[in-house]
């Protein structure tokens, strides 16, 4: 029977795995319209801090202006992001012969084949292969703009009448409350993950672009869009983020200045540290309640099946997953190894016993 069950659980995992490959053109612009969408409600809820909007303006209006807020700032930053790709690509030709000559430089200097020791190095951590992966979801994501906009339409129009769909399907007192506390745990956490989190790393961008503009790094908006994105990447993300503005600026300057290659791993580096070891637990420390290990398992799976996007996304879904996993006892001890301190329910309580 033992068997048969494991057998059983391996087989809808498979299933799951498959499904989540194959349908991730559908699924993705699902989830990036539920991210947006708890975006907008975080963008309404603080709004509503007033109560002159929050008893004056209707709840529709407050969505629209949110709404319109949310398209122009990403209308914006898409066209300027556009404009940055486009010339990085025309001046790749005079950055790869300033890596020739950087590679020649250090090979004079130190004695050993730099261009040799790159490429190995490249070959080992797939850092192009990660700069390709990236490029290409970003690319993705700009051509499914259309449907994530649809599926967040259609979730807008949903929101009002969502809860009451839940208690019809529910008519149980017992099951509606629990499905209702489920709901409400995942809106609690997600939302104030997704909303912190693109705040931090958004003033992680901007502070970076300022410095990058100052050093005088050649294409500073896209390398602060990069460090936008990697943010939300758990732990490797911030790495990667301070490494590639640097190469970035060992290679404009073909070697003949190593200046802005330190300054650039100073300053942008210290800005990492700062957002994300004091700022970042000061804003984020109730609101999730996930362990370190799991956070980097998850950070590999959801990397592997769907990419980059995978790995931002990894840190929301497996919060949610715990969420959901603790309300059932058949999986309520998988919630538990998942959690962070093996207490269930989310962090502010745990932090307040």
């Amino acid at each position: 029977m033992k068997l048969q069950k494991i057998a059983g659980i391996m087989f809808i995992i498979f299933l799951v795995v498959t499904t989540l490959i194959l349908a991730k053109n559908i699924i993705i612009p699902l989830i990036l319209a539920i991210f947006l969408w708890f975006l907008i409600k975080e963008f309404r809820e603080f709004m509503d801090k007033s109560n002159w909007i929050k008893t004056k303006i209707p709840r529709w209006i407050k969505t629209l202006v949110a709404s319109l807020v949310l398209t122009l700032i990403l209308g914006l930053v898409a066209n300027l992001l556009i404009s940055n790709v486009q010339k990085l690509t025309q001046a790749i030709p005079n950055y790869s012969d300033n890596l020739n000559i950087v590679s020649a430089n250090i090979e004079k200097s130190f004695g050993f084949n730099i261009s040799e020791k790159i490429s190995n190095f490249n070959q080992e951590f797939e850092f192009q292969s990660l700069a390709s992966d990236f490029l290409n979801s970003i690319s993705d994501l700009f051509s499914n703009t259309f449907l994530i906009l649809i599926y967040l339409l259609f979730i807008l129009m949903e929101e009002s009448t969502f809860l009451r769909k839940i208690k019809a399907i529910y008519t149980d007192k017992e099951d509606y409350n629990r499905i209702n506390t489920i709901l409400h745990e995942i809106d609690y956490s997600l939302g104030k993950y997704i909303s912190i989190k693109t705040l931090l790393s958004l003033t992680t961008s901007v502070l970076s672009y300022f410095a990058l503009y100052l050093i005088g790094i050649d294409f500073a908006l896209f390398w602060a869009f990069f460090i936008f994105i990697l943010n939300f990447i758990p732990s490797i993300g911030s790495l990667i983020a301070t490494l590639f503005p640097a190469l970035m600026a060992l290679i404009q300057y073909g070697g003949t200045d190593y200046t802005p290659f330190i300054l650039v791993l100073i300053f942008v580096g210290m800005i990492q540290v700062f957002v994300g070891n004091f700022l970042e637990p000061k804003m984020m420390g109730n609101s999730l309640n996930i362990s370190s290990l799991i956070v980097i398992l998850s950070l590999s799976v959801w990397g592997s099946i769907w990419g980059i996007i995978g790995m931002v996304l990894s840190v929301p879904i497996t919060v949610m997953l715990i969420l959901i996993f603790s309300h059932f006892e058949t999986t309520r001890a998988t919630a538990i190894l998942l959690s962070e301190k093996g207490t269930l329910g989310s962090r502010k309580n745990i932090d307040n016993e």
